[in-house]
């Protein structure tokens, strides 16, 4: 009896944990867009913003402010939105299917238009997995 429930814990366990690592792969993958994300809004590169986030993105910032995927990689590159430093913290990764979503803190030195400032956000951002790649869909961030 102990040796027939041994063997069903055990082979829950394996099929859980199949399970699991099938998510953390899609979870790391987002992660490392993220990360990309990141580091393309410390140091924009046009080509690469274009492939990252998909054409019908929808970008908000903090203050209402909404931008299209032109309107985001623009801001980007002419400097009115600059990010000099992006620490991120307390984030958290969560996929379902195709779609991603992910909750993190956002601590930022800028120079938006040549100004020195700080950002302290809390950001959603959406991504959804096309043609096998995770692309960022939306964005949205509230002050904290």
């Amino acid at each position: 009896m102990k040796k027939t429930i041994l063997v069903a814990l055990v082979t829950v366990c394996s099929l859980l944990s199949l399970n699991g690592n099938a998510q953390s792969k899609d979870q790391a993958a987002v992660t490392q867009a993220v990360s990309q994300l990141r580091t393309l809004m410390i140091d924009p590169d046009k080509a690469k913003l274009e492939a990252l986030a998909t054409d019908e993105l929808s970008y908000g910032h903090s203050n209402g402010k909404l931008e299209d995927k032109k309107e985001f990689i623009e801001a980007l590159l002419n400097g009115s939105s600059d990010f000099k430093t992006i620490d991120l913290t307390d984030q958290t990764v969560t996929v379902v299917d195709n779609t991603a979503f992910v909750r993190h803190k956002l601590m930022a030195e800028t120079a938006n238009d040549g100004k020195p400032g700080t950002a302290k956000l809390s950001v959603l951002l959406v991504w959804v997995k096309q043609k096998g790649n995770w692309k960022l869909l939306a964005r949205q961030a509230v002050k904290i």
